[in-house]
């Protein structure tokens, strides 16, 4: 028989967080812990719901990860059904499952990454703000060795965004270069069009999410007629039925999904949607979904295991003043696991 528990737990970002959709100063997550008599480890999975836009952001979130947990070996064979509703909750149990039955706690995929001898490739995530603030973002990202970065847009003036965006390409080329935009759904029908004029001359990789999601025929129709490559990234959201997804990436002929496992239900969903890119001819990649060290550790380790050459989302581990202390750390545009650094358990017990 297994035991589980959770714990609450938020987490403070170093410096609020801009996004078209409003400003982050703290992030509630969910850890959940597991424990069999038999087994010497526990096993520790993280529930990051991201208020306001996971499809399970509903007012009894937390009544139903205590009903899950009290409960959870009625979910051991069926969680994967029972909880597709439930993406993050889902995602959690996944994890904390694959965590118990490690050898270790934190080694969940045993790879050259987990192992510390290689490293995930990863985009610098360039938050919104003030324009000093995104242009100091901008330089700390790139003397650091980033070569690829991801900005925000669509919550400041675009024309200052455009400014910004020019000042870094006219100090490094598309070869050393790669820019990703994420207007989160800021753009409508009456300036998309313009304004995906306006950065395709910048060498744009792509961008993520130029309207909100639910738009199908607009949709379809700017991807037809889009100068620079459209990431799909909330439309997925909700999204739980494998024929739904087929359906959808047919109908819209992206050009990249975009997959948080956090908010599309973990690794096996996500792995649907990579079967669907990979028959479709479409690219991928993973991002983080701002979970705490727990959760990036659980999506990095499983990232690894997909042999992928796109740059990875995966840069988030510094936002927070009271991160898990962990193994993981950025060092030249990459993600590692220092086995010389340890877990710091506490803030879990």
């Amino acid at each position: 028989m297994l035991k589980a528990s959770y714990k609450k737990y938020i987490l403070n970002f170093k410096v609020p967080a801009g996004t078209s959709r409003g400003v982050y100063n703290q992030k509630e997550t969910f850890f959940i812990i597991l424990e069999d008599e038999y087994k010497s480890n526990i096993g520790i999975g993280e529930c990051g719901i991201l208020r306001g836009l996971s499809h399970d952001d509903i007012p009894d979130y937390e009544q139903k990860l205590s009903y899950i947990t009290q409960n959870i070996n009625e979910y051991i064979d069926n969680f994967h059904i029972e909880l597709a509703n439930l993406p993050s909750i889902r995602f959690g149990i996944e994890t904390a499952f694959r965590s118990l039955n490690s050898n270790d706690s934190f080694q969940l995929f045993p790879t050259d990454f987990s192992s510390g001898d290689a490293g995930i490739p990863i985009n610098s995530l360039v938050w919104m703000g003030d324009t000093k603030y995104m242009e100091t973002q901008i330089k700390e990202k790139l003397e650091v060795g980033y070569q690829c970065i991801k900005m925000k847009i669509g919550a400041i003036d675009f024309e200052e965004e455009l400014r910004l965006l020019r000042l870094i390409r006219s100090k490094f080329s598309k070869k050393d270069l790669q820019i990703r935009v994420d207007a989160n759904g800021a753009f409508n029908k009456d300036n998309v069009y313009k304004r995906l004029s306006a950065l395709e001359p910048l060498g744009i990789h792509s961008i993520e999410q130029p309207i909100m999601p639910k738009q199908y025929e607009l949709m379809r129709e700017i991807i037809n007629k889009s100068p620079i490559s459209i990431a799909l990234d909330e439309e997925l959201i909700g999204v739980n039925n494998i024929e739904d997804k087929k359906e959808l990436v047919s109908f819209l002929n992206p050009h990249y999904l975009v997959l948080k496992p956090s908010l599309v239900g973990g690794y096996i969903a996500s792995e649907e949607w990579i079967d669907i890119t990979k028959n479709n001819k479409i690219g991928y990649w993973i991002t983080s979904a701002l979970e705490s060290n727990v959760g990036l550790n659980a999506i990095a380790q499983w990232t690894y295991t997909l042999d992928s050459d796109m740059t990875q989302g995966l840069g988030t581990g510094s936002l927070y003043t009271n991160n898990i202390e962990s193994p993981l750390s950025e060092k030249n545009g990459y993600l590692y696991y220092d086995k010389d650094r340890n877990w710091n358990t506490q803030a879990l017990k």
